[in-house]
């Protein structure tokens, strides 16, 4: 079984609070892309699950992945070691760069693995498994537009049928990555005023989107002065035909939207000395 695990572009991103469990609530509205990381399920002929990868994950050991410690949880929830299994993840998606590439994997292995041994698992069901992974992989478990609040758990859809036919641009600059904990140490905690919405604020024209103090990435103000090289990427796109720009996630990626996926590719010339990826809307 071969998978293709998705990345994910935030539109507004608002951290809203501090828990006393160390997470933070947020809002952001949450909108799959189609940069893909691949990922490979089949039946082993040993014991266990092995893990294989040619990608250098840093400190990171193999056991430590987020594919297999999803594959752990839910052997977990379903009470029982998995069958033999043999699995192999090619990254494509840039890591460090607040795409969610990470969290895509882990939840697509939960999804095959269900289909691939007939768990019979319910997609809340494997939302739940994803969600002891990672606070954002049960989006994955859905992978359609949603507004994401909690700590990115609670998932509502969002209609962004009024974005298709508009282009779509990441470019992630290849000497920088911005890890989470570094992105919440510095961030500033802004609550929502009752009644406003980020999925409200994307009603209007993608061109006003720019003016919209709800859809700002709250990372930004702390990332931007560390990393200007991520900052200047953002002022690129708009210098480039960007109709709104944003960092994604807690970074270093920054996307753009433009009027045509034409648009987006003729602007990717633009950004050589970065990871790029153009697609449509």
């Amino acid at each position: 079984m071969i998978l293709f695990p998705n990345a994910k572009i935030n539109i507004g991103l608002c951290v809203t609070g501090r828990r006393p469990d160390g997470y933070h609530n947020l809002s952001t509205v949450m909108v799959p892309a189609g940069w893909c990381d691949i990922l490979e399920l089949i039946p082993g002929s040993g014991e266990g699950i092995v893990f294989h990868s040619e990608d250098d994950f840093g400190d990171c050991p193999a056991e430590n992945n987020l594919v297999l410690k999803a594959l752990r949880a839910l052997e977990a929830y379903i009470g029982r070691a998995l069958p033999p299994l043999e699995v192999y993840l090619k990254k494509i998606i840039p890591m460090g760069a607040g795409l969610g590439g990470g969290s895509s994997d882990a939840s697509f292995a939960i999804k095959g693995a269900n289909e691939l041994f007939s768990l019979g698992l319910t997609e809340a069901e494997m939302a739940e498994v994803a969600l002891k992974v990672g606070a954002d992989c049960p989006f994955f478990i859905y992978n359609r537009p949603a507004l994401a609040t909690g700590i990115g758990e609670i998932l509502e859809p969002v209609d962004i049928s009024g974005l298709k036919g508009y282009g779509l641009l990441i470019a992630k600059p290849r000497s920088e990555a911005v890890s989470t904990r570094e992105a919440y140490a510095g961030v500033a905690v802004t609550p929502l005023a009752p009644g406003l919405s980020l999925a409200t604020a994307m009603s209007g024209p993608v061109e006003n989107w720019r003016m919209s103090p709800l859809l700002v990435n709250g990372f930004e103000a702390s990332v931007f002065p560390l990393r200007p090289e991520i900052g200047a990427v953002k002022d690129r796109m708009y210098a480039a035909g960007a109709l709104f720009a944003s960092m994604s996630g807690s970074g270093a990626a920054v996307y753009g939207i433009f009027g045509s996926a034409k648009m987006a590719e003729e602007a990717a010339a633009s950004f050589a000395d970065c990871e790029v990826f153009a697609d449509t809307l």
